[in-house]
């Protein structure tokens, strides 16, 4: 019995083993007549290209692009939009009292558990609406950055 019959699932020892290094190309043919066989490595056409680099919006702005600068810019232009418009909504209350007080000069006549209602409006009206006001602004304006952080983070 062969050897390779007697280790089944084993090839006999120098079959299938490759040399280490590529063996010398000669100008001699193969006992069929074909030329020796060559070892040709194949690689991909794209190896030698530069790689595109993955640039965070972080860098970017760290770094000062025009890209970062766009970025920074957004975030700014969408809180001083949340001001202006919470100033705008207080000075569409608030601001037009004096108005409604000069319009309306029976309002300022009016008591209230002996108080007079400008008063009540321009004290108890005004701070609610301003504390009220703040915090919006403040909910709002800290989504905001939440958004733009998770724009950074990539998310």
């Amino acid at each position: 019995m062969s050897e390779h019959h007697a280790n089944p699932g084993r090839m006999p020892p120098g079959e299938g083993e490759r040399p280490a290094v590529d063996p010398p190309v000669s100008d001699t043919r193969t006992p069929d007549g074909r030329p020796p066989r060559t070892r040709v490595r194949v690689t991909s056409p794209r190896t030698s290209a530069a790689r595109t680099r993955t640039v965070s919006i972080a860098s970017e702005i760290d770094e000062q692009t025009r890209l970062g600068e766009v970025y920074i810019t957004s975030l700014m232009r969408s809180q001083l939009r949340l001001a202006l418009g919470v100033l705008l909504m207080l000075a569409s209350t608030l601001g037009m009292l004096p108005l409604a007080f000069h319009l309306f000069p029976a309002i300022g006549r009016v008591d209230l558990l002996g108080v007079p209602l400008p008063w009540l409006l321009l004290t108890v009206v005004a701070f609610a609406e301003i504390i009220t006001l703040g915090w919006v602004y403040v909910r709002r304006a800290e989504r905001n950055e939440a958004t733009f952080s998770d724009l950074l983070e990539g998310r």
